[in-house]
């Protein structure tokens, strides 16, 4: 959860992810503010290094620890990575891609099948996202924020 308060820390939405693959263990958090980048999720963030580092599109052998429920554009890469397993914490009923608002990771639609373990630390994870956005919708409003609120 250090990865999702960091993430916070630039105003981001506290979501941080872990791929390990084999021996290699990558880190990152959400970053659509720090960069910006509407892609810049963690997952993305996760998908882009490791292919990189391991010179390879196909992560079959990877697993992605994140806080929160993928939403559709990542669990889509995930898929199109061939990721072995996600794991996560907080389900997402607006915008997750886990039967939160769409059952992507588990359609059998799709050409690639992934393992999925769901509410990992969810109660923990949960109260980390509702705090950010509690304190959110008290600051003071910055353009665009409020209709991401609804």
């Amino acid at each position: 959860m250090g990865l999702a308060e960091a993430a916070a820390a630039c105003g981001d939405v506290p979501i941080g992810a872990v791929l390990v693959s084999g021996e290699l263990v990558l880190e990152a958090k959400n970053e659509k503010e720090l960069r910006p980048d509407a892609t810049a999720h963690a997952e993305m963030i996760l998908l882009r290094e490791a292919a990189a580092r391991l010179g390879v599109w196909r992560l079959s052998e990877a697993t992605i620890y994140v806080t929160k429920e993928p939403c559709v554009m990542c669990a889509g890469a995930m898929i199109a990575a061939r990721i072995k397993r996600v794991v996560y914490g907080a389900r997402d009923p607006k915008g997750g891609a886990d039967g939160g608002a769409f059952d992507i990771l588990r359609s059998s639609k799709t050409n690639h099948r992934l393992e999925v373990t769901a509410g990992v630390l969810e109660d923990e994870t949960a109260a980390q996202l509702q705090r950010f956005f509690r304190q959110k919708r008290q600051a003071p409003a910055r353009e665009g924020f409020a209709d991401e609120m609804r």
